[in-house]
């Protein structure tokens, strides 16, 4: 079994998995959201939990760096709420404070041109919230 994590944005949403043994996290996939045609993000990601065999999914809430929930955090429970009864797995909120900065950091030093940086930063942001979750366990 696998644990799936979302990087939940407004127009994109990264997505990383973790290891059968829950210990390295991966990013697979970046989904476009489609804000007329919701159904069709939820079908995605319901792809993504069957192909995955995953039993939990993991999504990243910002909050500042006080620790307060903003505007997007309020976004991304908007979300979560719509999402959950939509899938038969649980939901987990974890703390997604500087994950794409982290991501835009790992590209940048790693010397990926910018058009795969842009490819792939959602991903690479799952990744690192799905790392941190993993190692917090």
């Amino acid at each position: 079994m696998h644990i799936l994590c979302l990087d939940v944005g407004d127009r994109k949403i990264g997505v990383a998995v973790s290891d059968p043994l829950e210990i390295i996290a991966q990013g697979v996939d970046q989904i476009k959201r489609n804000k007329l045609f919701p159904e069709e993000t939820i079908y995605h990601i319901q792809k993504l939990i069957f192909k995955y065999k995953a039993k939990k999914i993991v999504v990243g809430l910002p909050k500042t760096m006080g620790g307060e929930e903003g505007f997007q955090a309020k976004k991304v429970r908007e979300f979560v709420k719509y999402l959950s009864p939509k899938i038969d797995i649980p939901l987990i909120l974890v703390d997604e404070r500087l994950s794409t900065a982290i991501a835009k950091r790992v590209l940048k030093e790693t010397k990926t041109t910018f058009s795969k940086r842009k490819k792939s930063e959602d991903k690479i942001a799952a990744s690192v919230i799905l790392q941190t979750y993993l190692d917090s366990k």
